[in-house]
């Protein structure tokens, strides 16, 4: 955001997006009240209709300006405020109205709203093309040890994964504790800060609890039938299963395929879930080769992830909580970190991706969960939930496309090792490939 305002000065807007509860409103006003001498806020979810019809007529600047100081009672200052739309898509002549703005050049302008919502208020106006866009994720492990007062272990960690240096048992198994704690947690602000408020997790499930029923509202609003809602609760059930695909007979009928297609990109736009697409051919170009008829979905935040997995248990007792932080629930939790990590690399700006084929008895399938593009080469990464060293499926790969692999992980829960070519990688590191 620092950038966007030292670079481009006004020549752009800067349209915030991101699933909702993640924190774009906030995050907007808190910048503007740091970066600039004033600033103003309309929250068009709120927003009297007055001031929507403000934006009906903007052949004169002037008069829309100095309406909306008077009415939000804020002096502003030719290019040292900020105005920011918030929840712009229910506005949608607000968001027309920023090409016009941007040009004017007196303020500079934020807009914030979910991807979802701003496509389908968008279809009857001109959109702007002067804007620059952020994605605002879940907040990631690094910001959630900031939110518990930690601004140094993220340090440590980075050195010990640049210099490929294990950390000891003794200090590894205190670093994964503390990240699971962050897996129970997740990312939403609202999560976090009732972990720091109450210290309970259950009242920090109630609040993931909340959140989860408020996206499952959301996607009955875009789909009445009630079919994205159901493959929103089935993803934990189907990452479960460790198919090589989301088996979407499984959950719906699907019917026509092209409405089968709008649900899921519609599902993908409101970036409450993520999908990791299956890569044909993997090679430095994986977007090339990708299949979008085959996918994994994943939520945006394993927090959230980890209460709807156990959506139909009481955890009043904090016992699944307990149970997962001390590393001694019974089921098989390999779906839980596998989410974890799309999660972490999510955030780090990369494009999911993974591929799978037949061994060679043709019984079973080898597959690489996930597939990275690092300059001329591809990094396969492979997932395990426990400290189990072996990675039969990241060999055959490495075998089978030689020429194309680069650095190999194995994602685990015991510390930084080498096992020959392949980094053994404690999961809590992800966030630094």
């Amino acid at each position: 955001m620092l950038q966007w305002k030292q670079e481009r000065d006004g020549q752009t807007a800067l349209l915030i997006k991101g699933a909702r509860r993640v924190g774009k409103s906030t995050l907007a006003e808190e910048f503007a009240k740091r970066e600039y001498e004033s600033y103003l806020m309309i929250d068009f979810t709120e927003a009297a209709q007055e001031v929507k019809d403000l934006f009906e007529d903007i052949s004169n600047l002037d008069d829309l300006l100095l309406q909306l100081q008077y009415y939000y009672n804020v002096r502003l200052t030719p290019r040292k405020s900020v105005i920011i739309f918030d929840e712009v898509q229910d506005c949608p002549k607000a968001r027309q109205a920023i090409r016009k703005l941007v040009k004017d050049h007196r303020f500079d302008y934020i807009e914030t709203g979910s991807l979802i919502s701003i496509r389908k208020n968008t279809k009857k106006i001109r959109i702007p093309s002067e804007e620059a866009r952020l994605t605002l994720c879940p907040m990631d492990y690094e910001e959630f040890r900031w939110a518990l007062g930690d601004e140094v272990s993220i340090g440590m960690l980075r050195e010990a994964y640049e210099a490929k240096r294990s950390m000891g048992d003794a200090v590894t198994k205190k670093v994964l504790r503390d990240f699971r704690l962050y897996m129970l947690v997740g990312g939403m602000p609202q999560a976090v800060n009732e972990y720091l408020e109450t210290n309970n997790l259950s009242a920090v499930d109630a609040v993931k609890r909340e959140i989860i029923e408020l996206y499952a509202d959301d996607f009955r609003k875009i789909d009445p039938t009630g079919k994205a809602t159901r493959m929103f609760y089935a993803v934990p059930g189907q990452l479960n299963k460790n198919a090589s695909r989301y088996q979407i007979s499984s959950v719906i009928e699907q019917g026509k395929q092209d409405r089968v297609e709008e649900i899921l990109q519609d599902m993908e736009d409101s970036q409450v879930v993520v999908f990791s697409h299956h890569a044909d051919d993997p090679n430095v170009g994986l977007a090339l080769n990708e299949d979008r008829g085959r996918y994994k979905m994943f939520l945006n935040d394993t927090g959230l992830f980890v209460t709807l997995a156990f959506w139909d248990k009481d955890v009043t007792e904090n016992v699944i909580y307990q149970k997962l932080l001390s590393d001694k629930l019974s089921a098989n939790m390999g779906y839980v970190y596998e989410n974890v990590v799309a999660q972490m690399l999510t955030a780090a700006g990369s494009k999911l991706f993974y591929h799978t084929w037949p061994t060679e008895s043709g019984k079973h399938n080898y597959e690489v969960d996930f597939l990275l593009s690092r300059g001329s080469k591809i990094w396969p990464l492979e997932v395990k939930s426990s400290g189990y060293k072996t990675h039969a499926s990241l060999d055959a790969f490495c075998e089978k496309f030689s020429q194309r692999v680069g650095e190999r992980f194995l994602i685990y829960t015991k510390d930084l090792r080498r096992d020959g070519a392949t980094t053994l990688l404690p999961v809590v590191m992800t966030m630094m490939i």
